[in-house]
């Protein structure tokens, strides 16, 4: 009879399957299924109890090795009085003692065990053990070649034919399926709105043949905000700058939130680089500061709130880019310290992400010739070059997985960027970092020939299918810690999408966006002029390029006084617009600037600032809109402050400084230097009303 009735159970399924449209090939599947087991049994799966609950998902497993998440399934907790179960999430109650968490589909069981120890500050999850639970190692078996590589391939589909990606199309389907890939990668131009984002991202889901796709974004907060739409949170030096771990753990919790609602699962976030270089032209604001302690503090809160909103985090750009004077995306940067050096400052970071749990790690295309002196031959110009740390088995290998004890995902930063491009061929480039140890190829240059080069090493021995299937693994329990895995039965795309515009952009976020950005402002000079003092009839000027956002500052001072001129400019004054501003009682002047030749004295910013000092009587006060270091090039200026990126948020806390409404508390990340490399404000320093 119980045969009967799975025999029955199963074609009903199998027939309602066929009615919604869902491939054959699926409900053949669906008609196989061979277990049912709690995604916690299975060895490599980790997830810790929090604020006392746990989530447990439900996998079934199939005749062809791939999982899904079971629908339909009846959970039980053996003693309440320990912990009671709802939907897969378990409460502990606070009582001593042991539970069985449990779970049926009516056919198949599981179960795992929950312990619960106060007098020694003990909980305990006690996994089943027995082969039903290598569940990887059985997907494996069961996955040709082409499926394994594929799921080590991360393309980006921002354009196609010459228009953004906002919407699924045919081809980019095809791809996804053809190649069987197992994640892909977002940028701003493909994610507009939350509806479109949520659409978008729940259609690449759907193409996905077998196995959930990793949905990765670039989310860092600051000058790297992919989302056009939400909340635009202030970036990692600002956050350094606050010097607040709870305020980084809350901005992270929220991006990935914001990321988690849309269907976005993994965020390309945090910069651990150590900014110890101010010539640096890639990192700069990106990163939480100069102090390896500072950033492996901030990093480790940032990285605790965002996984713990259920996306994975990824700490980058692995040894270090930080002590660099080129930018990777135009050319090869090399980092010339030893080991020893690298311990304390550049991997430190790292060290501390890898100890906390971090999910993936990225590469930087940078040369370490005292960790790895291997030379390959560029085929830009036939030169000798340094292998850089992307392609390095010695950085990738020797260094972060055998020395340094990593055991999670490596993924490489994108292989377009012309320190990999210029040099390697997408093929060979692709060929090395997977010999070398990475297991994500992120945005191959051309994904037929990569795939297909990739197949053909590992066909012609170059790489072994062990090797391979190291990543697979590596990959797979990354998605099975994080959920990332295809449902039974999803949520309707209207539900995703309420509940995305619940979360995207909400108040709850947008405190902390306020919250963040008004902590990180740092007053660093203050000739007795702040906070300004302005009756009605003062004018109060603002002068700036409005490309470089002044036009935000401008709106903040006249929500503030009424009586505002503004000059629209990034070079010197005209004598008309000189006379517009003499009479002023304050002069605001905003400069932003990206590079070493932005600061320089002679660049145009700085000679318009130093007009308005020395050519006019009037309280000059400089805000440095991105960079600290602007005030390099203008030393005389009345006052100076700094807001470390130019969202709304920032604006508006900078100027309620102004204005003596936010006190300000932030301190300096990094060391601000004279031009002849003396220190003019130190780490810390930072002035207070």
């Amino acid at each position: 009879m119980r045969k009967f009735l799975k025999a029955f159970m199963i074609s009903c399924l199998a027939i309602g399957i066929l009615l919604t449209g869902i491939p054959v090939s699926d409900s053949v599947a669906a008609s196989s299924i061979k277990d049912l087991v709690i995604d916690l049994n299975v060895p490599q799966v980790k997830r810790e109890v929090k604020d006392d609950k746990i989530l447990l998902n439900p996998l079934h497993i199939f005749g062809d090795g791939h999982f899904k998440l079971a629908a339909d399934v009846t959970w039980k907790s053996s003693n309440k009085n320990v912990a009671s179960v709802k939907d897969g999430e378990v409460t502990l109650t606070g009582h001593n003692g042991k539970t069985f968490i449990s779970v049926s589909d009516g056919h198949f069981t599981d179960r795992i065990a929950i312990e619960v120890k106060g007098n020694q500050d003990k909980i305990l999850v006690i996994k089943e053990k027995g082969s039903r639970y290598n569940v990887i190692g059985n997907a494996m078996k069961h996955m040709t070649l082409e499926e394994k590589v594929g799921q080590m391939l991360m393309p980006d589909f921002r354009t196609w034919e010459g228009k953004n990606v906002t919407e699924m199309n045919d081809e980019i389907a095809k791809l996804v399926k053809d190649y069987h890939l197992g994640g892909v990668i977002l940028f701003r131009e493909n994610v507009v709105t939350t509806e479109q984002t949520t659409k978008l991202v729940d259609a690449y889901q759907q193409v996905a043949q077998k196995y959930g796709l990793l949905i990765t974004i670039d989310q860092e907060g600051g000058i790297i905000t992919r989302l056009q739409s939400g909340t635009d949170f202030s970036g990692n030096m600002a956050l350094g700058a606050t010097r607040s771990e709870e305020t980084a753990e809350k901005v992270g919790r929220a991006i990935g939130e914001e990321l988690h609602s849309l269907g976005i699962n993994m965020n390309l976030a945090p910069v651990l680089d150590v900014n110890n270089n101010p010539d640096n032209p890639v990192i700069g604001v990106r990163s939480f500061g100069e102090n390896p302690e500072l950033v492996g503090k901030m990093g480790n809160a940032y990285i605790k709130g965002l996984q713990e909103s259920g996306t994975a985090a990824t700490a980058k750009h692995f040894p270090g880019h930080g002590d660099t004077a080129v930018d990777s995306h135009l050319g090869l940067p090399e980092v010339p310290h030893d080991k020893e050096r690298l311990k304390q400052v550049e991997l430190y970071p790292f060290q501390q992400a890898m100890d906390a749990g971090i999910d993936a790690i990225m590469t930087a295309h940078v040369t370490f010739p005292k960790i790895d002196p291997t030379k390959a031959v560029s085929q830009k110009d036939g030169t000798e070059i340094a292998i850089p740390a992307t392609l390095s088995h010695k950085v990738l290998t020797g260094l972060m997985r055998e020395e340094m004890g990593y055991e999670g995902v490596i993924i490489t930063d994108a292989m377009n960027m012309n320190a990999i491009a210029d040099h390697f061929g997408p093929v060979d480039a692709a060929i090395r970092s997977v010999k070398a140890g990475a297991d994500i190829v992120l945005m191959p240059v051309g994904l037929e020939v990569v795939a297909n080069g990739l197949y053909n090493a590992v066909k012609s021995g170059e790489i072994s299918e062990k090797r391979i299937e190291q990543s697979v693994e590596r990959i797979f329990t990354l998605k099975l810690n994080r959920g990332i895995v295809k449902r039974e039965v999803e949520e309707s795309i209207d539900q995703k999408i309420s509940h995305a515009l619940q979360v995207v952009g909400s108040p709850e976020h947008k405190a902390i966006e306020k919250e963040a950005a008004e902590k990180s402002i740092t007053l660093v000079k203050n000739n007795g002029v702040l906070p300004m003092k302005a009756v009605p009839e003062d004018k109060i000027a603002v002068v700036g390029y409005s490309g470089y956002y002044v036009n935000l500052l401008l709106d903040e001072v006249k929500k503030h006084h009424t009586n505002v001129t503004y000059i629209n400019t990034q070079t010197k004054l005209t004598n008309a617009q000189l006379e517009q501003v003499k009479d002023a009682k304050y002069i605001i002047v905003g400069t932003y600037t990206s590079s070493v030749s932005g600061r320089e004295p002679s660049a145009s910013q700085m000679v318009m600032t130093n007009q308005l000092i020395n050519e006019t009587d009037a309280k000059v006060i400089a805000l440095g809109i991105r960079n600290p270091y602007d005030v390099m090039s203008y030393p005389n200026v009345d006052a100076y402050l700094v807001q470390y990126g130019y969202r709304p948020a920032s604006f508006a806390a900078s100027v309620n400084t102004l204005f003596g409404e936010n006190p300000p508390t932030g301190k300096l990340p990094v060391t601000i230097y004279n031009h002849d490399g003396s220190v003019m404000y130190g780490f810390g320093h930072g002035l207070g009303y």
